[in-house]
């Protein structure tokens, strides 16, 4: 009995081990492979958004670029939607995910994330006869959200419970459906807006209130110290050279805060 029991506990420590360095590994095996798969928003313009002759361009891709460059690796970009980012990480389908992705504890649970890249306020917008200051006002409307969002998460804490909160499979569902009456309101990021903007120049969206400021972040399975530091060096050799300040003016028009462009960890 002894015996089996100190076997067992043998067997514990070997899985505990292996799993450990198996974990431990994954920048090794990215490295062996020669490429570096990562997740990237295809629906969400200027962050990533597919071009006519069907190439994928933005700032979260100029960005994975910019890191896979760095790290001396081949870049294999992977589409993903709002909703489906945080599972393309965890069933391994990508290595890391450049999709918008903002910070807050729920997803802090399930994924670690690297130092902001990029600057990205999440506010509630709609037309100028509807007036909205502030979550009460939401009482009533219908809101049109992408499932999964930072949005969609403060959206359902603070909105009063008469809201009607409509989530969408990703943004073009939710501009969609904005364009054709279907929701009153959105919740997005500012820069969606924009292209909402663009599509309405008669009657463009106005921002009602922010929902808040926020940032954007490279995200990653947790427990990988080794690829961490890899991306997080990346970000910091482009925020000290300017390269990541370039890369956000060239396509928010807006330069790096300068709070966020010091900001190295």
């Amino acid at each position: 009995m002894k015996f089996a029991k100190l076997l067992l506990l043998f067997s514990i420590n070997l899985l505990s081990f292996a799993a450990t360095n198996a974990h431990a590994d994954a920048l090794a095996d990215i490295q062996k492979r020669g490429v570096l798969r990562i997740a990237v928003p295809q629906d969400f313009a200027p962050f990533g958004s597919v071009t006519s002759d069907l190439k994928l361009q933005g700032l979260d891709i100029d960005v994975a670029t910019l890191i896979a460059k760095n790290m001396g690796l081949k870049l294999e970009l992977v589409p993903v939607t709002s909703a489906n980012r945080i599972a393309y990480l965890q069933t391994h389908k990508a290595d890391l995910a450049i999709s918008t992705l903002g910070k807050n504890a729920e997803r802090e649970k399930v994924i670690a994330f690297s130092q902001p890249y990029s600057p990205y306020n999440n506010s509630v917008f709609g037309p100028a006869n509807i007036k909205v200051t502030g979550p009460a006002d939401l009482a009533g409307k219908v809101v049109g959200v992408a499932r999964g969002t930072f949005q969609d998460i403060q959206l359902t804490e603070t909105a009063p419970s008469s809201a009607t909160i409509k989530r969408y499979e990703d943004n073009n569902g939710m501009i969609s459906a904005y364009l054709s009456g279907q929701v009153q309101l959105v919740g997005t990021g500012d820069f969606v807006a924009v292209a909402l903007a663009e599509k309405m120049p008669s009657n463009k969206p106005q921002m009602k209130y922010v929902i808040q400021e926020s940032g954007c972040y490279v995200g990653l399975l947790k427990d990988e110290p080794a690829l961490m530091a890899k991306v997080n060096t990346a970000l910091t050799q482009a925020k000290k050279s300017n390269e990541l300040t370039a890369i956000v003016q060239k396509w928010l028009n807006v330069p790096l805060p300068e709070k966020m462009a010091k900001q190295f960890e």
